[in-house]
């Protein structure tokens, strides 16, 4: 089988640190564009390949006219690089949040059926393995119904790890639209959801600016309400100077499933029987200790073996709601139900 030839678009951290390197492993790809609005960062990116390098993404993809594209651009333009991609017969991996609104995400998911492509959003906390045990751990049923949880992410922000530094677009509303909720708490609404297998059924958020200089939100509080009745907490936050911080703890009706709070022990299970069960299944990657996210390999091998993405469109859709419910909450000081 001939390889899957794959454009980068936008060259940032992510592209660089996960989307590159993942790709370059996989047997199936040829990597042979990149695009970014400095032409330079993309003409960087595509030497070690012989590739080419865009500042534009549209003449890419009319002379490329790739098998499918990754897209790494700020959260305001996802949504319509995606389209364009999709319009040129590009499968679509699209960054998370994958839109800035619901009417963005459905004519994402309406653009990639209308031309026959995969769409999907890199909502890689799914595939790290202490999420991976934990879900299976709940599936046993050992330890009953979750009845509540909470599920937090933070860290000291994003000028330790985008390539701007402070001068990120992270940090400017027309570009980031949203900031530690997009950047965060899109992951975790994904994540609780998807252990869960449970929707949202309400959302309340408390979400404001505390200490960066910047338009968009540093810190998030949120409650959900599941439909199952289970009710929990999603934190997200760009302030944790010291101490980042991603896990989760589901209470549940014969106990309790801790993850990601042991330096070691990457899941535990304490039943109330008294016994505990710890599993050590790989740490949950860091912005500072980066581990193989399972994305890229995933979408080449919905690419390679012509079967639809776990991680929908429609799934990015979902998760990216309870943020937007969770903003709605915020400015009109209510609690938002979601359909």
């Amino acid at each position: 089988m001939s390889k899957i030839r794959v454009a980068v678009i936008g060259c940032g951290a992510i592209a660089q640190r996960r989307h590159i390197p993942e790709f370059q492993l996989n047997p199936h790809v040829e990597l042979v564009a990149f695009v970014d609005p400095k032409l330079e960062r993309a003409q960087q990116c595509a030497e070690p390949f012989g590739a080419k390098a865009y500042a534009d993404h549209l003449s890419m993809l009319a002379e490329v006219k790739p098998d499918a594209v990754s897209v790494c651009t700020p959260n305001a333009t996802h949504a319509s690089i995606s389209i364009d991609a999709a319009k040129a017969g590009a499968h679509v991996l699209v960054e998370k949040p994958m839109a800035a609104s619901d009417e963005e995400a459905a004519a994402m998911i309406e653009a990639a059926q209308a031309s026959g492509v995969y769409l999907m959003v890199g909502h890689n906390q799914r595939l790290m393995p202490p999420h991976v045990k934990a879900k299976e751990v709940l599936q046993t049923g050992k330890l009953g119904r979750v009845l509540s949880f909470r599920t937090s992410f933070g860290h000291p922000g994003p000028e330790n790890w985008s390539v701007d530094g402070k001068g990120s677009w992270f940090f400017r509303k027309e570009e980031a639209i949203m900031g530690a909720m997009g950047d965060l708490g899109v992951h975790k609404a994904d994540l609780i959801r998807w252990l869960l297998e449970d929707e949202v059924a309400v959302v309340g958020g408390l979400i404001s600016t505390i200490d960066k200089q910047t338009d968009v939100d540093d810190n998030a509080v949120c409650v959900l309400q599941m439909k199952s009745g289970a009710i929990g907490s999603l934190v997200a936050s760009w302030t944790y100077y010291k101490g980042e911080d991603n896990s989760t703890v589901l209470w549940c009706e014969k106990g309790v499933l801790k993850i990601g709070t042991h330096p070691v022990d990457q899941v535990i299970a304490e039943l109330v029987d008294g016994s505990v069960e710890r599993y050590q299944v790989g740490e949950i990657a860091t912005n500072d200790k980066q581990t193989v996210s399972g994305v890229i390999d995933a979408f080449v091998d919905s690419i390679v073996t012509k079967t639809p993405p776990s991680i929908s469109g429609e799934e990015g859709r979902r998760s990216l709601n309870v943020i937007l419910a969770a903003f709605e909450s915020q400015s009109t000081g209510r609690m938002i139900p979601l359909n």
